[in-house]
């Protein structure tokens, strides 16, 4: 692992981007070594408008408290931004995106302007529809970063998950969560 790993995450209120960010946080930070961080930015928005939210992974305490400008990762949980906004604002020579989408990857890399830059894909609405009847796609991209990213194996992450999704969901929405992380697992591709 690099020493920090920063992460900013596009999407739209009230589908669990912030959620999505401090459950990652959650899971990670009972690791030993592991200092993590994850906030949003946001304003009055309404639901459904643009929001921005982050995470630092670090291995030794970390004294940054700015929002971030030049991400490691950039994860986006809803296709329809694409355009929209400028995900790549900041982006490094190696870092790379995790998109919530069906379009086909070259049609990204080429109507976002992304050049070599990595990109991988999940259609994680289809996932949280089929799994937990609504299309909330933070579960599945979060179980897509870990895969990706290698910074917890599957195993490891479904228990440490249960224990942060039981904390505000009913047992049976837990189960029906740890099915899309099974799927994300499987189903994230890079392109």
């Amino acid at each position: 692992m690099k020493e920090t790993i920063e992460i900013r995450w596009h999407g739209r209120a009230g589908q669990g981007v912030v959620t999505a960010a401090v459950t990652m946080a959650d899971v990670l930070s009972s690791e030993e070594n592991t200092y993590v961080q994850a906030f949003p930015e946001f304003g009055a928005e309404k639901r459904g408008a643009p929001i921005l939210a982050f995470n630092r992974i670090s291995e030794k305490p970390i004294r940054s408290h700015s929002q971030v400008y030049y991400p490691d990762i950039v994860v986006v949980t809803d296709p329809s931004l694409l355009g929209m906004v400028d995900i790549s604002s900041g982006a490094k020579d190696d870092t790379f995106f995790l998109m919530n989408t069906t379009y086909d990857i070259p049609l990204i890399r080429e109507r976002i302007s992304l050049g070599e830059k990595k990109i991988y894909a999940l259609d994680a609405y289809t996932i949280a529809t089929d799994e937990l009847g609504r299309a909330i796609p933070n579960v599945p991209m979060v179980a897509a970063l870990m895969k990706i990213t290698g910074l917890m194996e599957l195993e490891k992450f479904k228990e440490k998950i249960r224990i942060s999704l039981g904390k505000k969901l009913r047992p049976e929405v837990v189960e029906m969560n740890m099915q899309t992380i099974d799927r994300a697992f499987k189903e994230v591709k890079e392109g």
